[in-house]
């Protein structure tokens, strides 16, 4: 199983995929093809992207059960964590900062 997700790319890449796999939903991609095949969309994917960007998530034997890739502009980026791949969204860690920081001084105004 293979999932894609295509953004800000031109036309053209997104109808080269759809003769592989079937666009679910605009720019979202997935299908069953075999490793070499998928290796070539993605290298084909990248090489046409022209600033967009591309991730690609496929099932391999790992201990998540997957692997996944990424290239170009993308709201989102692929981090590793001890050996676990998560995706990290920026501008997330500073809301989260903030809604902490938010948070402590309400609870020591409570405490006065």
């Amino acid at each position: 199983m293979i999932v894609m997700f295509l953004e800000k790319v031109p036309a053209g890449v997104r109808g080269e995929l759809t003769r592989w796999l079937l666009e679910v939903q605009s720019g979202v991609f997935i299908g069953h093809i075999s490793a070499r095949v998928r290796d070539l969309l993605w290298e084909k994917c990248i090489k046409d992207a022209k600033g967009g960007g591309v991730f690609q998530a496929w099932s391999t034997n790992t201990e998540q059960h997957y692997a996944m890739r990424c290239f170009g502009d993308m709201d989102r980026r692929i981090v590793d964590v001890e050996g676990i791949e998560l995706i990290l969204i920026p501008g997330e860690t500073e809301k989260h900062k903030k809604r902490s920081k938010f948070l402590n001084a309400d609870r020591t105004a409570d405490s006065v």
